[in-house]
């Protein structure tokens, strides 16, 4: 782990928890591809308020990335890298883009916590992801649905 507020954070987590000392080290990670929603979204989490995020499967695959698994832990930051909280994989769902419902845009806790507002920026977000690699969202694409708990601030 290169960020040293991360890893400060961490060993303050690990000092109170020391069962988890075996685990691997987490991902350190900010939300979104902006400085403002990459902000807000590491406060609602800090605040119990945002409890999942949401990937395109092509995206994770395009980047060569692993999918969550359940138990993974990881570091939020804000855009500037400052660690804020760790969180805990809890659950891990593959959902076509049309079978997301209002339920897991209320688990993001994002904006008016809509599925109007879940589908717009989401669509958003996806496309310009998927721009980078040629490709663009479309209706049955794969999202990958990551629950959360916040274990640590």
């Amino acid at each position: 782990m290169k960020n040293t507020s991360a890893q400060k954070l961490w060993s303050n987590f690990l000092e109170s928890y020391p069962e988890f000392a075996v685990e691997d080290s987490p991902i350190v990670f900010h939300f979104c591809d902006n400085e403002k929603e990459a902000n807000i979204c590491a406060n609602w989490v800090c605040q119990n308020v945002k409890q999942a995020t949401s990937s395109s499967l092509l995206g994770i695959q395009l980047r060569r990335e692993e999918l969550p698994k359940v138990g993974d832990f990881a570091v939020v930051t804000d855009w500037d890298e400052t660690a804020r909280c760790i969180i805990r994989t809890t659950s891990v769902e593959l959902i076509p883009y049309f079978n997301i419902c209002e339920k897991h845009a209320q688990l993001e806790g994002e904006g008016d916590k809509s599925l109007e507002y879940w589908q717009k920026t989401h669509w958003n977000h996806f496309a310009r992801e998927l721009a980078t690699f040629e490709k663009a969202p479309h209706s049955s694409m794969i999202v990958v649905f990551e629950t959360f708990e916040k274990l640590w601030s």
